[in-house]
């Protein structure tokens, strides 16, 4: 699973991802956002965004379904991290905007539409939702994490049924040099 191997590889994962320059996906995230809004980091991980997403004034609620990380991502922000799956994820709160970076990539196909609708049903209407998963049509399983991958096709299945609809897909080369191969597929949602 997963969660076992971001909970026993933890310190590793946070010092390969805390320092990759994702100022290309904020760039397009950001215009759809207002001052102050407050933005739901699905699956923080190092807590890399958080700390960027408050340097830029927005407020931020974090989970990530592994307890290691969430640790780091608090040490890093002074954010307590909510340790929870996206399914068990509940809050009264309505947020602006939910970004999930590379993180719904690791819920399994058949799971993901739940994930989608639980994270959605806590954006309001005309919230957006900015999601990534690796580039492909598949499912792999890779050193102990599970990835599934996706095409625009692809999306439009996982999204089915939650409220939200593609605003703007691209794709993008991966940010860390030595993968600059690798291709992901990006989106920006919206609830209507």
């Amino acid at each position: 699973m997963s969660v076992n191997f971001y909970n026993e590889n933890a310190n590793n994962f946070a010092e390969s991802t805390v320092n990759v320059d994702m100022n290309l996906i904020y760039s397009v995230f950001l215009p759809y956002l207002t001052p102050g809004s407050h933005i739901l980091d699905a699956g923080c991980g190092s807590g890399r965004d958080i700390k960027f997403f408050l340097e830029k004034g927005f407020k931020v609620t974090a989970i990530d379904a592994s307890f290691e990380l969430a640790k780091i991502a608090n040490k890093l922000t002074g954010i307590d991290v909510h340790v929870c799956s996206f399914e068990e994820f509940q809050t009264e709160i309505i947020f602006d905007a939910v970004w999930a970076c590379a993180s719904l990539l690791h819920v399994p196909s058949g799971d993901i539409n739940l994930s989608f609708k639980n994270l959605s049903g806590c954006l309001r209407k005309n919230g957006y939702f900015y999601c990534s998963f690796k580039y492909g049509n598949d499912e792999i399983t890779r050193n102990g994490r599970h990835f599934t991958n996706a095409t625009e096709e692809k999306l439009d299945l996982f999204i089915e049924n939650t409220g939200l609809y593609s605003e703007k897909i691209w794709v993008s080369a991966d940010a860390r040099p030595e993968r600059k191969d690798e291709k992901w597929l990006n989106a920006i949602l919206v609830k209507k």
